[in-house]
């Protein structure tokens, strides 16, 4: 099984198995539960939600204020979300869109994220949207864009792939990202097959992952430098996203066997890299975890998997005792 984003996509073929429309605002369900494997750094008060209606639900960032974006299905349509810190939750879709993923979002409350047009439902767009206002952004001959994280200067990071067919993420076809003062950069690793960059900090560093050697690490760019490291005892990160603030911590999702990212059961967990130590996170009884998105307070949002298989989102915070 993939990575929680690509998981969230083929968990909807089992189950079945975007002017900007923005929904009215609503309280969606949530369940506060007690910290499951999560240690050092982490919170211990687990919150999950799903927008109303949705049968599949990932969280991917979260700004200072508490706002939380991220992505939903509802009917066998994929929409952006925009989650309030009081619980309510709006839909994101890009103009005429078919699909839209609401990726990131700044303390200005800036989305990025990216859609697809019904007439071609394999390209994929980036996007930043600001107030009301939507642009789209693509490197020059994209076929497939995803802006992955907006900073708080407006800097746009990501991936993107230049294929008349992109294969999955994983596989060689992917370069990372960096959208700046309104040109683009490409950001690969030295020796790496693949480089998707997740999210940029508030110094300017990009962080991200990479593969070489069949095995997914992390980088940080800054400067034109990439600094690379993997975790502890060979873990495999996901390249499909991740997270950073600007204390230097680094979310994401790592697996239990190498290449069980992108193909195999679930063996996937969330993650905190925080001063060169490693946490897990794993929601209480989840079959799978991610960690996608984290702020400055810490507080971390993502997806996992119950027990019966649904996909929700979740936020993990502190409590006054922490």
């Amino acid at each position: 099984m993939r990575s929680i984003p690509a998981l969230f996509t083929m968990a909807a073929v089992a189950a079945a198995l975007s002017s900007c429309a923005d929904g009215a605002g609503v309280s969606a369900p949530e369940r506060a539960e007690p910290v499951g494997q999560a240690g050092r750094g982490v919170g211990t008060i687990f919150v999950s939600f799903d927008p109303p209606g949705s049968a599949l639900t990932l969280a991917t960032d979260i700004n200072t204020r508490g706002e939380i974006v991220g992505r939903y299905m509802s009917a066998g349509k994929t929409h952006g979300f925009l989650r309030e810190p009081d619980g309510t939750i709006s839909t994101i879709d890009y103009p005429g869109s078919g699909f839209t993923v609401a990726a990131s979002i700044n303390d200005a409350g800036a989305i990025s994220g990216w859609y697809t047009l019904p007439a071609a439902p394999a390209v994929r767009h980036g996007f930043v949207l600001q107030g009301s206002v939507f642009t789209s952004l693509d490197p020059a001959g994209a076929t497939f864009t995803n802006a992955l994280g907006i900073s708080e200067s407006g800097d746009v990071v990501g991936r993107f792939c230049t294929a008349v067919t992109c294969r999955p993420v994983g596989s060689g076809d992917f370069h990372g990202f960096l959208y700046q003062d309104g040109g683009f950069v490409v950001l690969d690793v030295p020796g790496a097959t693949e480089t998707d960059a997740f999210k940029e900090q508030a110094n300017g560093a990009v962080v991200g992952g990479f593969m070489e050697s069949g095995v997914g690490g992390l980088f940080v760019y800054r400067s034109g430098t990439f600094t690379t490291f993997t975790l502890p005892n060979g873990k495999n990160v996901s390249l499909d996203d991740g997270g950073t603030n600007s204390r230097g911590d680094i979310v994401g999702t790592y697996c239990d066997l190498p290449g069980a990212c992108f193909v195999g059961p679930f063996q996937e967990h969330g993650f905190l890299w925080s001063g060169g130590e490693l946490t897990t996170i794993d929601y209480p009884g989840a079959q799978a975890t991610s960690a996608v998105g984290i702020n400055e307070q810490g507080d971390i949002v993502g997806g996992y998997i119950d027990a019966n298989g649904h996909p929700s989102g979740y936020l993990v915070t502190r409590n006054a005792t922490d």
